[in-house]
């Protein structure tokens, strides 16, 4: 089946190249018995991957049953899932069978896995394992033939590491990963979405469906929907009852929903950024932006640098006013002075800057008379004042750059990745990804 019967027999309204992505995966993936695990953010349709990869398997005809596990009480999650025996527990009046048993031969969709108890992890990993299971009180084992399709919206890596998610579950759930796409990162997608529920909405209660202008789109297409499709369905039947026109403007638009004025800046249009870059590369260019800041603090730095070595080595300076340019920059101040500005011909105006000096220059002393204030500073060349040096160039490779940055930001913190990454002003996810691309050892 193609990608556009997919989208056509299961409702799926967007032509994103990430979704279009994920669903490709989703269809591949359905005659396959294997796991599958749906990452996302809250309201962005995973539940719907799981029915697209139910209906396209060979269980197409066998049960389907979705589980939010985050809602089960803790105390009662393993009842739910694998049964108890009568007796088993307070209340445990009768036997009761779990959905593994009542859906064998079909497909259980584990939505909010990582809310899961671990002592249920360890029952569903045996479950993935070897098919088998335990009732509740029971001491006999029994044997199913489930499909698992997880989803979660949450770092399971982070979970791993923090010890609230079992390492083998994570591997055994993340067989075949499909990402699903935030409504922020399918700008072309949100407007169309927008369309669909006011239509449906039209029709439902018969109506004549709203239109947005172009400034109203705009805004719809500009603003982050932390709720995803949930929220933008909410909002468009919002504007479907109270909009006093059918041509929706955006000042009526704000008036129904002013979080649309909310923005996150600074941000690209999207009809301005590249469609191949994605939102890693995002987080590289602020990694580069503050690399270049702290090349510009290092260099003021060095120039305070010179200052202090001329004034601590008691060299013989004239004019003050030779070296003051390398003070007020040290200090910040960056404006040009008559006495330090680019030439064509000298590497800098002034002669204290000149670097190409002869060396029968005599050595400045403010004991002669004849001494004059235009004369370059110039350190005694029969004393070792310093040691030899090497010039290297440095690398301005990106990736260089980058990964100097984040061994920087472990650095500063000790290790500890969430401070670093907060520095950085990238996920933890990333700074963890990064890590392991170039092999940084902590």
């Amino acid at each position: 089946m193609n990608l556009q019967s997919v989208k056509q027999r299961f409702g799926i309204i967007g032509r994103s190249p990430q979704l279009d992505y994920a669903l490709q995966t989703a269809t591949r993936v359905a005659d396959k018995d294997l796991t599958v695990l749906i990452t996302g953010e809250s309201g962005v349709g995973k539940e719907v991957f799981s029915k697209i990869i139910h209906a396209l398997s060979p269980r197409k005809h066998n049960p389907f049953i979705a589980i939010n596990t985050g809602a089960i009480p803790e105390g009662t999650i393993n009842s739910e899932l694998f049964g108890h025996e009568k007796g088993a527990f307070t209340g445990a009046s009768a036997e009761r069978k779990g959905y593994f048993e009542t859906v064998d031969g079909g497909t259980i969709f584990l939505d909010e896995i990582g809310e899961m108890p671990l002592d249920t992890q360890a029952f569903l990993l045996r479950v993935l394992e070897s098919g088998e299971f335990l009732k509740v009180g029971s001491s006999k084992v029994l044997k199913t033939d489930v499909r698992v399709v997880a989803a979660t919206n949450v770092d399971l890596e982070e979970k791993v590491r923090q010890g609230k998610f079992r390492e083998d579950l994570y591997y055994r759930l993340n067989t075949v990963p499909i990402k699903v796409p935030p409504l922020r990162e399918r700008h072309e997608d949100i407007h169309m979405l927008f369309r669909k529920f006011a239509v449906d909405f039209a029709e439902k209660y018969k109506t004549s469906t709203i239109r947005l202008d172009d400034q109203a789109i705009l805004l719809v297409e500009s603003y982050t929907w932390p709720g995803n499709i949930r929220e933008l369905k909410n909002v468009a039947e919002q504007v479907s009852v109270l909009a006093t026109s059918k041509e929706v403007d955006a000042e009526m638009l704000l008036g129904i929903a002013p979080q649309l004025r909310q923005r996150n800046l600074p941000v690209l249009h999207p009809n301005h950024q590249n469609k191949s870059e994605g939102s890693g590369n995002f987080a590289e260019r602020e990694i580069l932006y503050k690399l270049l800041f702290e090349m510009k603090k290092d260099l003021n730095d060095l120039k305070g640098l010179i200052f202090e070595l001329i004034k601590d080595n008691d060299l013989q300076v004239q004019d003050m006013a030779s070296i003051r340019p390398l003070l007020e920059r040290a200090e910040g101040n960056t404006s040009p002075t008559p006495e330090y500005r680019r030439d064509d011909n000298y590497a800098f105006n002034h002669p204290a800057m000149d670097l190409n000096l002869p060396d029968a220059y005599p050595i400045n002393n403010p004991s002669q008379n004849d001494y004059d204030p235009s004369q370059p500073i110039i350190i005694k060349r029969n004393e070792k004042e310093f040691d030899e040096s090497e010039i290297v160039e440095e690398s301005l490779s990106l990736a260089d750059m980058e990964k100097r940055m984040i061994i920087k930001a472990l650095e500063k913190y000790k290790g500890k990745r969430k401070d670093a990454a907060s520095e950085l002003e990238i996920s933890e996810r990333t700074l963890y990804r990064k890590i392991k691309d170039y092999e940084i050892d902590l």
